[in-house]
């Protein structure tokens, strides 16, 4: 082999993630992992017609909600945290966890990265601004990497169209820490709002959400239900799971009003309606 060769095969294994690279820039304590690895082995006994969404899922009802967990890396890291979690967070965990247990994959670290490619434009941490922050750049990217995709059919129930219109972050960084730290963030991040602005994606209004035919031929157990709403510069309000029971979908979600993971008694068209801001809801599936 000539020295030539030799540089080259050793700077394309230098340039390759190692185990000490991502748990080097991850924010996380030893009962994370511990839980992480707990929850994936026990999974390894369901059965092949068990919804692994809400097998995970279930494993952090009664968890604490906190809000901007992800806000305490500067620079950014990949924070994890099974312990308090918001509702992005909650549904990132649980389908990281179910992308790693259909691949029977087990180890903590597998799981760091399906987190790392499920929280990042293109499943790279490159800094505050390759973080997904919202929610339909997240299905969008994941759509891309082929970790999800997103439900627009059968019409009913999904007779809306969302133009998503996206500004709420340039427009108000005082309500994001980093933002105010780094306004230098705000140029990059703006150029992504736009990037997103006019995109259209059906969705159930949510005068459709009561229709259970409808909705049993649309939503299956686990999948990811993202709260469409008219706020201003803004695209998903929340995002939960969908649980099915005979008076029709259920929300299990992390919610700041009961201040924990919960699966809401009510149903989800009753919870849609108790907010006028909820326009409706769109689906999306893992693979």
């Amino acid at each position: 082999m000539t020295l030539y060769i030799f540089n080259i095969i050793m700077a394309l294994l230098l340039a390759l993630p190692t185990h000490n690279d991502i748990y080097c820039n991850t924010v996380a304590q030893p009962d994370d992992s511990i839980a992480i690895e707990r929850m994936l082995t026990a999974a390894e006994a369901l059965g092949d017609g068990e919804c692994r969404q809400l097998f995970f899922a279930r494993q952090f009802l009664g968890r604490p909600y906190v809000a901007h967990t992800l806000e305490i890396a500067d620079p950014e890291q990949l924070v994890v945290n099974t312990r308090q979690l918001d509702c992005t967070t909650l549904v990132e965990n649980v389908t990281a966890l179910t992308l790693c247990s259909r691949r029977h994959l087990t180890s903590y670290h597998d799981f760091l990265k399906m987190l790392v490619s499920l929280r990042y434009r293109h499943g790279k941490l490159d800094g505050y601004v390759s973080r997904l922050h919202y929610f339909s750049e997240w299905i969008d990217d994941n759509s891309s990497k082929g970790l999800v995709r997103e439900q627009q059919e059968p019409n009913p129930p999904f007779k809306a169209v969302q133009t998503i219109r996206l500004g709420f972050m340039g427009a108000n960084p005082d309500k994001y820490e980093i933002l105010s730290k780094h306004p230098e963030f705000l140029d990059d991040i703006r150029l992504q709002e736009q990037a997103m602005t006019g995109r259209k994606v059906k969705y159930i209004p949510k005068s459709m959400v009561s229709n259970l035919d409808a909705m049993r031929k649309a939503v299956d157990d686990g999948d990811i239900i993202a709260i469409t709403c008219n706020n201003t510069g803004l695209d998903i309000a929340h995002v939960g799971f969908a649980v099915r029971r005979s008076d029709g979908v259920h929300l299990l979600h992390a919610s700041s009003v009961h201040k924990k993971v919960v699966e809401e008694k009510s149903t989800l068209s009753d919870y849609l309606n108790r907010r006028k801001s909820f326009t409706g809801v769109r689906i999306i599936k893992m693979n």
